[in-house]
This record gives C-alpha cells, structure tokens and sequence, in this order.
C-alpha cells in the first residue's frame, strides 16, 4: 500500500465532506488513517503458515470465540464477531495461534461474511482435514449506523468433508454451540 498516495486521498476526503484539513484535530488524520489501513488490510500480504502442524490424532478439534474485525467491501465499515472453528485431523493437528492467524488473513481484508467463512473453511479443508465446520456470528456497522438501522446478527457457516453429511453436521453443530462445561464427554 502506497503510504503517502493514501494520505493525499485522505486529505482530499476530508476537504470534499467539507471540513479543513488543517484544522489542529485533522491535521494528523491522514497519517494515522493510512496507518490504520496498512494494519486493518494487512491481511492481503498475510501467509497463515499452516503447514506447521504437530503428529497428534484426535477426534475433533474446536476453537471457540475466535474474535475478528473486518471491513465490508460494500460500504467499508467494520463488522465484527466471533468465528467457531472444529475440524476433524487426519493425524495431525494446528496450533490454536496458527487458526487466529487464519482468521486474521481473511478478515483484514475488503470482505463480506459469507467469503469470509468460506476462505477459512477452504484453506482448512485443502491442509488433508477430514472436515471442517466454519461458523460465523458478526454485527455490521454498515447496517447500524445507515440504511436500516437495525442491529440484527448476521450468522454465516461452511461444511467441507465429512460435516458435509446431513448427521455429521447435526452433531458438530451441537458441540460448536454448547461450552465444554455443558457437555457430557
């Protein structure tokens, strides 16, 4: 991202919403916008590294709350919540930090949900799982503040493999939304 082209069309922004860019509170806007957007899109030049993975078999593996932040391709303003994670290794498994990573790649993105879910269950799918459940729960500002006003949830999921089978899906949908506490293993 060109750093210096993006503060030139800050500036000009704030000019055209008719404000003074000169202005003490502005005059360090453009600066810290073109920071902000080098960190809230880093994830184009993100690698998720998850060929790092560790000899461990197990059933299912879940990751609960995973939070994220993304801007909405639509109107680009944020939406955010949590991503639910389970997939079933095949004699090997990830590293919780290497999920937030994933989460992180795809979610510093211009974005919607939907993709979103699916980029994650995809690239989990491709690493030799044997299913994956991807599922979403997220508020948009694009929604809030404008248009409707509403402060509806947006949920969005992906199966791939094995949770693709209608009973599969049952069952590792149930163990995503109930805590650990609430089970009987």
């Amino acid at each position: 991202m060109d750093q210096e082209r993006v503060k030139k069309l800050v500036r000009e922004l704030i000019i055209e919403v008719g404000e003074d860019p000169t202005r003490e509170g502005l005059r360090e806007t453009p600066e810290r916008i073109a920071n902000m957007y080098r960190e809230i899109f880093g994830g184009y030049d993100s690698d998720s590294e998850l060929s790092v993975q560790f000899s461990e078999d197990s059933d299912v593996v879940i990751a609960r709350d995973i939070q994220f932040y993304s801007m909405c391709e639509h109107h680009m303003l944020p939406f955010y919540g949590k991503i639910h994670i389970a997939y079933s290794p095949n004699g090997r498994v990830f590293g919780i930090s290497k999920l937030v990573r994933l989460v992180e790649k795809y979610s510093k993105r211009l974005q919607i949900q939907e993709r979103l879910t699916k980029n994650i269950a995809d690239e989990l799918h491709s690493q030799g799982v044997k299913g994956v459940v991807v599922l979403a729960d997220a508020e948009h500002l694009c929604m809030k503040m404008r248009g409707v006003r509403n402060d509806a949830t947006l949920s969005s999921s992906a199966f791939r493999g094995i949770y693709e089978n209608k009973e599969e899906k049952a069952g590792i949908i149930s163990l995503l939304r109930n805590r650990a506490s609430d089970l009987s293993l």
